[in-house]
């Protein structure tokens, strides 16, 4: 069992895939396909089933579709007329884009901190919680401190090479609204 806000925010993470190609690749691929589907399947369950709307209430809104079979939806009754079926369609859609935007607002007011690690992801292959911490906090994250890479090799954490890439120090001053 969960509760609202929880899948409110599960859905804000399943929109972040695709948030994060428009924001850093300023392109859209057909990676988030399954995001989009897990997204608008809890944001119907949350309508339709969980009477978890705001707008149409505490009911159950047509039939469990869970286990539709080829010709099913041509010969079962249907529980809601066409303008409450577009209703919950409205409410669907309302639900989503609240979380795509709410989403869109925490990855675009992180963005520097996402980079930071991203490229300490590229540098190091894997971070410790410690260097997350550092992240989050604004801080320049330290070197791995087992001082050997993925592959097991000895290294001092730049793969043996020097990056190229600017220290980039996030601003954290930004409000940044709810945590997903």
């Amino acid at each position: 069992s969960h509760n609202r806000e929880h899948l409110l925010a599960r859905i804000a993470v399943l929109m972040g895939g695709r948030i994060a190609e428009e924001v850093f690749m300023n392109q859209m691929t057909t990676g988030a396909a399954n995001d989009f589907e897990q997204a608008t399947g809890l944001a119907q369950k949350m309508v339709q089933r969980w009477g978890m709307s705001d707008h149409l209430g505490p009911r159950v809104y047509g039939d469990n579709e869970s286990e539709v079979f080829l010709g099913r939806d041509m010969t079962t009754h249907k529980n809601i007329s066409n303008a409450t079926a577009e209703q919950v369609d409205q409410e669907i859609s309302r639900i989503i884009e609240e979380q795509y935007a709410r989403a869109r607002d925490i990855i675009e007011n992180r963005k520097e901190m996402i980079e930071v690690m991203a490229h300490a992801l590229m540098d190091w292959e894997t971070l410790e919680s410690d260097q997350i911490d550092q992240i989050m906090k604004g801080e320049t994250p330290r070197p791995p401190s087992s001082g050997e890479s993925s592959d097991g090799n000895r290294s001092s954490g730049d793969g043996g090479q020097q990056s190229d890439r600017p220290d980039i120090k996030p601003n954290m001053d930004s409000p940044a609204g709810d945590s997903a």
